[in-house]
């Protein structure tokens, strides 16, 4: 009987790509992803019915479609390691539509771009199977929880590579640093309008929308608008301190910073410079105390600003 295929067995690897749609050959010394959660959908797309006039009942053969691969995963979310180096997962986030700017020995910064969006090619081993995805873009979510690993979830849709039987690489890893738990002393700043507030979860949502365009001529998986929004809850305070509620009616923004991190080169800061409250879901309570689940929308300025993540 033949060998089962190990499902444990994974190596991940991404580069981007100098022409769209085009095998870039991630390379494992270099490209290879350290990931959690990994999900893959091989072969999306829609099975379009023949239609045929038939002599007797019986289903209808099909032609498949607009065929694509979905693939999801998570990476924890940490710094480079020096300041000024990109992390391992900064090509990831190009990928979703985020621009990477260097400053040598100082920090690294991510924000939203509109135009000239970035791509990139998946290689996924598992076992003995290889499956590619090229032409892929993304989106994703940052989530910080309070005594748990910050994380980036990562969704990319890309063009379909017919999977095919490659002896499995060996990544090199050593670019990925270890996390930090989320803490009071790991996680020293969280603040909305220059308060401070005792935080238990928060989550950024890049919010782009991912779609595959197939026409004859052209196939592409674009990036065609994207909607940010933020998602925290945090301890309930005086409304002298800050009222959610009237910040939600007058349609007010106010600065969101978050900084993770307190050692150079490991450091990850959340800057919304314009966060607009949105209406309170409702009250929660954790061991007896009051919490407000707080739902934020980043709000553009001269464009392109609505948020930065820069790593020093």
């Amino acid at each position: 009987m033949p060998t089962p295929l190990k499902w444990n067995r994974k190596t991940l690897l991404f580069a981007i790509e100098s022409t769209y749609g085009t095998d870039e050959n991630p390379d494992a010394a270099t490209d290879a992803i350290l990931a959690q959660n990994v999900q893959l959908s091989p072969m999306e797309g829609q099975d379009e019915s023949r239609e045929l006039e038939l002599t007797t009942l019986g289903a209808q053969p099909t032609i498949p479609t607009g065929i694509h691969a979905k693939l999801s995963f998570d990476v924890e979310l940490a710094g480079s390691g020096a300041a000024g180096t990109p992390p391992a997962y900064g090509p990831l986030l190009r990928g979703c539509a985020v621009a990477e700017t260097i400053v040598a020995a100082t920090s690294v910064t991510y924000n939203p771009v509109s135009d000239a969006h970035e791509s990139g090619t998946f290689y996924l081993w598992i076992e003995g199977t290889l499956y590619a995805l090229v032409g892929s873009r993304g989106t994703a979510t940052i989530r910080i929880e309070a005594q748990k690993v910050p994380k980036i979830s990562f969704t990319f849709t890309g063009l379909f590579v017919a999977p095919s039987a490659v002896v499995q690489a060996s990544p090199t890893l050593t670019s990925w640093q270890k996390p930090v738990v989320a803490t009071s002393v790991n996680t020293p700043v969280f603040t909305i309008g220059g308060t401070s507030l005792v935080l238990r979860s928060c989550e950024f949502d890049l919010g782009n929308e991912v779609v595959g365009r197939f026409l004859i001529g052209a196939e592409n998986i674009l990036i065609t608008n994207k909607a940010e929004k933020i998602a925290c809850t945090i301890e309930a305070v005086p409304l002298a301190t800050l009222d959610p509620y009237g910040l939600a009616l007058a349609q007010t923004t106010q600065p969101l910073v978050l900084q993770h991190g307190t050692v150079a080169g490991h450091k990850v800061g959340l800057n919304v410079p314009l966060a607009q409250m949105q209406r309170p879901a409702g009250l929660n309570q954790q061991q007896g105390i009051v919490e407000w689940p707080l739902s934020l929308v980043p709000q553009v300025n001269a464009g392109n600003d609505q948020w930065t993540l820069t790593l020093t």
